[in-house]
């Protein structure tokens, strides 16, 4: 295999290196167009602490009590006030090296964020695209979840740790976001509000209302805690603290007015419908659903639509919130290929026509291939034959084609298949982790040499496969991103290469060799490859 040669040679960076490697500029989106990130939509669920006034000077000639100054003593506090700090035990583990996998798992070094800023770090993280090419988005998400050194500047804030829950929150993968922030306790108000959110989404709030309601060192806000209050069956004491919040006008009216439907919907009946807020918090969501006036989640960011995979919802919902999930990397594959099979198709087009090709596949993968000279069993099942390529079609129009090719590439590669259905099979599976053995036999030399790791000698059609060539052939890692790794900084320089390998596929080819080749360069070949493969045959047409 040619490994690209750090340092080599100075290039010429690319313009997308350039805009990548320049502090947030890995967004191309105007505000108005980019999706809301977890810190826009998240519920402002507790009061903040207050903080502590600055200490008065004492008047011009007075000493002695009140005066904030003795002669010739050294100055004490003027103020009982507790200022709002951050406590942490000494020796304890900064809760920015949090994480759910370890070294041993990701294959990352332990020091991957060691020599980094936190500051740096966190701006490059939130600055990512958040649509990305799968095996980009498995990137991501495995250098959110590893466990790691804490970077330069980390604290008992857990500012590292929050922005990469908030990048997981924007994939959808609520979980896993609860995990991490789990491991380091709700001691924070940033923290807390996290979890509680999750849990609202999750279908947990009981357990996370009794938490917030307990633990003395959290300060819930009249919503969160008339909602809590609710929650856990003390319906007089929520509506005593909501009376007193509307006498005295201290909640938003909009809020005040779902309150007082969420605790007595009865008395609404016949009122006119809420108007939908246009950046409603997981709190507003849930109390919209429980008063029959739910907001559609399609709308909402993504993290919204974990809430619709509950059995209550409707299984037209529950597969759209699947699939938007699994096309952002927020939820395994099989949970929406076994959704598409819990029920008949109620009508056709769109969902409908999916699951339907789907459980034509299914139904043809069961009976197998026939014998020779008959009809598949009960003459009604569709031979697999006729069952892949609607199954395919359905899966490029809803641009679920990675994650179709994970779930079904094992057991295409089993069946002894001919003609058209046998290379449209190959090429599915050249897009799943058995893209090595679908490559064997192939008759395409670009994307036979990208799945063995070797490119040199084959001819590209046009500049993006040029580039592609390049980076398994002798590309060199571009000085900026090596100099990073030269200084100990190995997973910054995967985050910048994240956004030029993004930059690549919208605008300029060239970066899609420079991110690949820094890839290669620390030993993820894997996510090379199949990030190179699905940019190459993504684009083609089949």
């Amino acid at each position: 295999m040619t490994q690209a040669r750090p340092g080599a040679r100075r290039l010429a960076l690319a313009p997308a290196l350039l805009l990548a490697l320049s502090a947030g500029a890995a967004s191309a989106q105007t505000e108005g167009e980019a999706p809301l990130s977890a810190i826009d939509w998240l519920s402002q669920s507790l009061v903040a602490p207050p903080a502590a006034p600055a200490p008065q000077p004492p008047e011009a000639g007075r000493t002695g009590p009140g005066s904030g100054a003795v002669p010739g003593e050294t100055p004490v506090a003027d103020s009982a006030t507790v200022p709002d700090v951050s406590t942490r035990s000494l020796g304890a583990p900064s809760p920015d090296g949090v994480g759910l996998l370890g070294p041993r798992i990701t294959g990352l070094p332990g020091d991957l964020w060691s020599a980094s800023d936190a500051a740096q770090l966190i701006t490059l993280i939130r600055a990512l695209d958040t649509q990305q090419t799968p095996a980009m988005q498995e990137l991501t998400r495995l250098l959110m979840l590893a466990e790691a050194q804490p970077p330069l500047g980390a604290s008992g804030e857990a500012s590292f740790l929050l922005a990469r829950t908030d990048r997981l929150l924007d994939m959808g993968a609520l979980q896993e976001a609860q995990a991490m922030l789990e491991q380091v306790g709700l001691d924070t108000p940033e923290v807390t509000r996290r979890w509680f959110d999750i849990a609202l989404l999750t279908g947990t709030e009981d357990a996370a209302c009794a938490a917030m309601l307990e633990q003395a060192s959290l300060s819930p806000t009249l919503p969160t805690r008339i909602f809590c209050l609710a929650r856990e069956g003390d319906w007089p004491a929520a509506a005593v603290t909501l009376n007193s919040a509307t006498a005295l006008g201290t909640l938003d009216p909009e809020i005040e007015d779902l309150l007082h439907r969420f605790l007595d919907d009865n008395m609404h009946e016949g009122a006119e419908p809420l108007r939908d807020p246009s950046r409603p918090s997981p709190l507003v969501f849930r109390m919209r659903e429980a008063i029959g006036e739910a907001l559609p989640s399609r709308t909402l960011p993504l993290a919204f639509a974990q809430a619709d995979l509950r059995d209550t919802n409707p299984w037209r919902v529950q597969i759209e919130a699947a699939e938007r999930l699994v096309r952002a990397g927020g939820l395994d594959p099989a949970v929406l290929f076994a959704l598409y099979g819990d029920h008949a198709p109620a009508a056709s087009g769109g969902v409908w026509d999916r699951a339907a090709a789907i459980q034509a596949l299914e139904a043809a993968l069961r009976a197998g291939p026939p014998a020779a000279g008959t009809a598949p069993e009960g003459g009604t099942t569709a031979t697999l034959d006729e069952a892949l390529p609607p199954a395919w079609e359905a899966m490029e129009q809803a641009g679920l084609q990675v994650p179709f090719a994970r779930h079904y590439a094992q057991a295409l590669l089993d069946r002894p298949l001919e003609g058209e259905t046998a290379a449209l099979a190959q090429r599915i599976a050249l897009l799943s982790p058995l893209y090595e053995t679908a490559a064997r036999g192939l008759d395409d030399p670009l994307a036979a040499g990208i799945a063995a790791g070797e490119t040199a000698g084959i001819e590209p059609a046009d500049p993006r496969e040029a580039a592609l060539a390049a980076a398994f052939a002798d590309h060199p890692v571009p000085e900026p991103l090596q100099a990073l790794v030269e200084a100990g900084k190995p997973g910054e320089a995967m985050l910048r290469a994240i956004a030029t390998f993004d930059q690549g596929v919208s605008a300029e080819p060239q970066a899609l060799a420079d991110a690949l080749a820094l890839l290669r360069s620390l030993g993820l070949e894997d996510i090379a490859r199949r990030a190179a493969l699905q940019v190459l045959l993504l684009d083609r047409p089949a």
